[in-house]
């Protein structure tokens, strides 16, 4: 994560700090709000990530501060607690939340395996050879590369999708800054629209899910505003991209055994997340974790099958005197599906644990109380989802989205709906706002920036604001049910 990524995490801990004091549903028995101890646990929130922001300078992991900032606001509590002769609440409060997380973080991490896995497979470099090898034209590949960031993002999440569909701009528009700069921007809003739709397209719409208030198939109610989020923003920027074709390089390559049954099983794993979760009413963790079995047990058939695959391979390309086919084959190694696991971002499960923890001690103090008066009480359901979803432009949208939750205000279907939704294209406002945005300002450096973004920003805000009518007069009959 950057310097900019890490400022909304900060601000999002600023913005508890100064709310009045009111009262954030599930907050403990005791209120901390207006003591010491809850003052001093907002102010190690904010050195936690003062030292994240420092990330690249420090050259401190993002995750070890807010790991030691979540430990020391639940000591604090647990002394709190304990002094006033409740030693088991805080004990309990604690495991609720880490059970939380740890279910998340099962899910995220299978998921993440099996992107490692059909990386090592090269899938995406087989598709990103193809685009290239086709030919297009740049405003062809603006409108492909929008549109698979678009129908990828819900199953490979908006992170994965913007960075593969941008190593493919880069690859074919290099040296053209300013095509390339409209392309990350179309790319960056197709992926935050797309996952928006989807349990599996960013972490926030995994949380709604996993939480049970929107079940795997009312999230489709959100495809037709999502596709207007990212379409209106598409087609005002294609004016300006070039019909001229650009000059590229080809190269040939070929995906390696058994990527396309590992596609299979990435499809099944999904699956079952889904069965259990939706028919037995089990947590979709259990189906994704079935489904790093049947991963591994397709690794093991891989590696016992791959000498004779091998010796078939040379045969043939001795036959065929292709030394290079050769020399590719002498540096095959056995699929390992461990060390896929081991390839996960775990510096950010870890620091998503930490936020997810210090959120949650937050939140057991009374602060997320607090947040829920001012903003559901005060504002309204509506114009407080709306709010909070250009607030995630600038405050990450995770702990927006866990604060909201962990709150459980009082709303309609709709309403929980309508904040999946703006927490999930509301990030795309802003270069800074999303994690793909993020990553494709370091892929694409010197191209992509904050300040060419920021000229888009008014064409975002339509979509943004379009999409949000889409989804009220579309959906209009869930604002009246309950969720």
């Amino acid at each position: 994560m950057t310097r900019t990524a890490c400022v909304k995490s900060l601000l999002f801990s600023l913005l508890l700090f100064f709310l009045p004091n009111a009262a954030f549903a599930a907050a403990g028995p005791i209120d901390l709000t207006g003591t010491t101890t809850g003052l001093v646990a907002l102010v190690v929130f904010t050195l936690a990530y003062i030292l994240v922001m420092g990330e690249e300078k420090l050259h401190l992991r993002k995750s070890k501060p807010v790991l030691v900032a979540a430990g020391i606001i639940w000591v604090l509590i647990g002394i709190s607690y304990v002094a006033n002769g409740m030693p088991d609440e805080a004990g309990d409060a604690f495991r609720h939340t880490l059970l939380e997380f740890s279910e998340l973080m099962l899910f995220l991490l299978v998921a993440m395996t099996y992107i490692n896995a059909l990386e090592e497979r090269r899938v995406f470099d087989a598709l990103r050879a193809w685009l290239v090898r086709k030919g297009f034209s740049y405003r062809s590949l603006f409108w492909i590369t929008g549109s698979l960031a678009f129908v990828i993002s819900p199953i490979a999440d908006n992170l994965t999708t913007a960075l593969l569909m941008c190593a493919v701009v880069m690859k074919v528009a290099e040296g053209n800054g300013r095509f390339i700069n409209l392309c990350c921007i179309n790319i960056v809003i197709a992926a935050n629209a797309g996952g928006a739709f989807s349990p599996f397209g960013d972490i926030t719409t995994l949380m709604v899910w996993q939480a049970g208030i929107v079940k795997f198939n009312e999230f489709f109610t959100l495809l037709i505003p999502s596709l207007v989020n990212y379409l209106i923003p598409a087609v005002i920027m294609s004016f300006f991209v070039q019909h001229h074709k650009p000059d590229t390089v080809y190269e040939a390559v070929e995906m390696k055994r058994g990527a396309r049954r590992i596609i299979a099983l990435f499809l099944l794993t999904i699956a079952s997340a889904v069965a259990c979760h939706s028919l037995l009413h089990l947590p979709p963790v259990l189906g994704m974790m079935t489904g790093l079995g049947y991963l591994q047990f397709f690794g093991y058939f891989l590696r016992r099958t791959l000498p004779r695959s091998l010796e078939n391979k040379r045969a043939i390309a001795l036959q065929q005197g292709d030394q290079e086919a050769l020399n590719r084959l002498g540096g095959v190694v056995p699929f390992d599906v461990f060390s896929r696991v081991a390839r996960a971002e775990w510096d950010t499960l870890l620091f998503f644990y930490g936020v997810v923890v210090c959120v949650g001690g937050l939140g057991y103090m009374g602060y997320l109380h607090m947040l829920s008066t001012t903003l559901y009480t005060d504002l309204g359901a509506t114009y407080a989802n709306i709010s909070l979803g250009l607030a995630s432009s600038v405050i990450d949208n995770i702990p927006v989205m866990f604060a909201v939750l962990t709150m459980e205000p009082e709303m309609s279907h709709g309403h929980w709906l309508l904040i999946t939704l703006t927490a999930g294209v509301g990030g795309s406002v802003l270069s800074i706002g999303s994690a793909a945005g993020v990553a494709l300002m370091g892929q694409a450096r010197g191209y992509y920036t904050f300040m060419g973004h920021l000229k888009w920003a008014p064409v975002i805000l339509l979509g943004y604001a379009a999409s949000i009518a889409a989804h009220m007069w579309l959906n209009a009959g869930s604002f009246h049910v309950m969720g």
